[in-house]
């Protein structure tokens, strides 16, 4: 049995996105006041990962990247012994002051919240440059900094969502339902579906609703191309794909084997 793309097929409820919305502007509130000594609950953070490039399902982790101010980069960059650590044991403890019976935790590059209705936020502390690019910290292996330009990715996956009449946005979720439906004893990141759909979709689009139907490709067509991009470019072990509009590299190695069951399992 086939499990094919279905136009605005994996929709995240409302009263879920409602939760989403209260806890987003409740740690951004917390993290402004103890970073900007400020009690906005919406400047200085944004929505990033699957949620932010709108391919998120109700069962996707919530990523925020939260700014602070530059001075605070060299107080942290400094310390001896992981700084980047010990920000992020920062961050932990100001967003336990909010949500002090929930299970909050530094783990490597971001602080984790998982609430008892099993929604799940990732926190990224981060420093804006010039040129729109946020250094985060990573405390593995000693601590370092690392780069992200999440907008841009954001602004192309918007671009070629809105060329393809929402199919590059109705793609990347259903992989991510069957992902999690059918594999979810696999690892399958995020990034990775979503820089791959973008590059394997082409031109491919929804057609509108006043075309002729009889001009249309046969069904099952669209994921077999996917299918065919799949095996024919590469995506496996030592491969890596460029992520959309950043062009950040992205490594398939922990990802290509559940990639390849999704695809076959909708053709």
């Amino acid at each position: 049995m086939t499990d094919r793309v279905q136009r605005r097929g994996e929709v995240i409820p409302q009263d879920i996105r409602s939760k989403i919305s209260h806890r987003y502007r409740a740690i951004t509130k917390a993290i402004n006041l103890e970073f900007w000594d400020s009690i906005s609950d919406t400047l200085h953070s944004f929505y990033v990962g699957s949620y932010g490039r709108n391919t998120a399902i109700d069962t996707s982790d919530i990523d925020i990247l939260v700014e602070l101010p530059n001075e605070c980069f060299d107080r942290f960059n400094n310390i001896r012994g992981n700084g980047q650590s010990k920000l992020l044991q920062v961050v932990k403890n100001t967003i336990l002051n909010t949500y002090p019976k929930s299970d909050v935790r530094a783990d490597g590059q971001v602080v984790k919240i998982s609430f008892a209705d099993a929604i799940y936020f990732e926190i990224v502390p981060a420093f804006k440059n010039y040129y729109e690019i946020y250094q985060y910290p990573d405390s593995n292996k000693g601590g370092r900094w690392r780069s992200t330009n999440p907008k841009a990715e954001q602004c192309a996956m918007y671009q070629k969502n809105k060329d393809s009449n929402g199919l590059l946005y109705d793609t990347c979720k259903h992989i991510r339902y069957i992902r999690d439906n059918k594999f979810s004893s696999y690892h399958l990141s995020g990034i990775v579906i979503d820089s791959f759909v973008y590059e394997a979709i082409g031109t491919w689009g929804w057609s509108n609703s006043e075309e002729n139907s009889s001009l249309l490709p046969p069904i099952g067509t669209y994921e077999q191309v996917l299918l065919d991009y799949y095996n024919y470019h590469g995506i496996g072990y030592g491969k890596s794909i460029i992520a959309p509009g950043s062009n950040d590299i992205v490594v398939t190695d922990s990802s290509y084997e559940c990639l390849g069951k999704v695809l076959i399992d909708m053709i």
